[in-house]
């Protein structure tokens, strides 16, 4: 929105060209997007205690748990209304990607929001049922990858990149659709899975979408990514400024999110960050990538999935609690050193798949 407000400006001045550059509009996104948090999240959090929206604690969980119940929480709610204000503020509104990741985020976003209300407002234990949950998100996100492919204008935009291996793409064509339903629908489980103790997913969102940010600007510009031996795609470097509001909105959330919280995101945010961080993944063409940096919510997933299948087939559970976090747990890690181990898993990680840009 500024930005066509900075356009025509230039033509009385030409100093409003700095407003031209994406790394200056990805900074004003994040400092926007925090500053968004800092000066209405009090507000949210006292609104939502208010209204009695608190956490619901499970009998069966950590001990030290149950002095969480009643926290205020569907505060994702905050995080997403400082992304799409930042977005909308910064970014340049006629590019495609803005708006195919913007939109998509909100729909997951608004699945979340279904879930926690009949949970927490409506009082139901059950919230959105399973099914129905899934059914969204697989229209969602069968939507955004029609859309995508229908409107690509170059064929790297539709197939799989393989890291470590310079010019090695591998043409998927219908499986293409399949690549973003598990890439998108996945991360947002993944990341509302994480979502079990105070900033432990929060925290590796920002860093995942800090080095997707730095993906965007490589993968936007064609020097770079003709450099760097990684596909080159036009006008995605935009959503850098996307990236640079969860970035922003993420460590402004944290601040009350941190050990001890006095707010949590809920299903609202965890559902539509972890749609967000898969959707810019698949628009730089680095799913793959993003495989390794997300590990962490990768072992958590996988944690559940093992923990339920080897105890329909065994009768027997391979951890003491799934997801994983809860295990460590229960094992007598304090709450603040499985916070922090898994933060800094996260940040080998995340190292790790920024050292693809260069070992190829």
């Amino acid at each position: 929105m500024l930005l066509w407000l900075a356009e025509f400006l230039t033509r009385y001045h030409t100093g409003f060209n700095v407003f031209q550059y994406l790394t200056l509009r990805a900074i004003l996104g994040v400092l926007t997007a925090l500053l968004f948090c800092f000066v209405t999240g009090p507000w949210m959090i006292r609104r939502l205690g208010q209204y009695q929206i608190g956490q619901q604690v499970r009998d069966d969980g950590p001990q030290s748990h149950l002095s969480k119940a009643g926290t205020p929480t569907m505060g994702g709610a905050l995080i997403l209304f400082a992304i799409s204000f930042a977005t909308l503020l910064w970014a340049d509104l006629g590019n495609r990607y803005v708006w195919v990741v913007l939109l998509g985020t909100l729909a997951f976003g608004a699945i979340g929001w279904v879930d926690d209300y009949k949970k927490l407002v409506l009082k139901n234990s059950r919230g959105l049922p399973a099914r129905w949950k899934y059914f969204w998100q697989s229209l969602f996100a069968l939507i955004i990858a029609g859309v995508l492919f229908y409107t690509a204008q170059a064929p790297v935009e539709t197939q799989l990149i393989v890291p470590f291996f310079k010019g090695v793409a591998i043409e998927l064509g219908a499986l293409y659709f399949v690549l973003v339903y598990f890439v998108v629908v996945g991360s947002s489980n993944a990341v509302n899975l994480t979502d079990g103790l105070d900033g432990l997913a929060i925290l590796p969102t920002v860093m995942i979408a800090g080095a997707l940010a730095v993906f965007a600007y490589a993968t936007g510009n064609v020097r770079f990514a003709e450099y760097l031996g990684i596909p080159y795609v036009r006008d995605v470097g935009e959503i850098i400024i996307f990236a640079g509001a969860i970035v922003g909105a993420g460590l402004g959330f944290l601040w009350y999110n941190a050990y001890p919280a006095q707010v949590f995101m809920g299903d609202v945010g965890a559902l539509a960050l972890g749609a967000a961080l898969g959707l810019m993944a698949v628009l730089v063409r680095q799913e793959l990538v993003y495989l390794v940096m997300a590990g962490v919510f990768v072992m958590e997933t996988l944690s559940v999935i093992l923990q339920v299948a080897s105890f329909k087939l065994t009768g027997r559970r391979i951890f003491r609690m799934a997801p994983l976090h809860h295990h460590f747990e229960l094992k007598g890690w304090p709450e603040p050193r499985v916070i922090v181990r898994f933060w800094i898993v996260t940040v080998i990680l995340v190292l790790i798949g920024l050292a693809t840009l260069k070992i190829r």
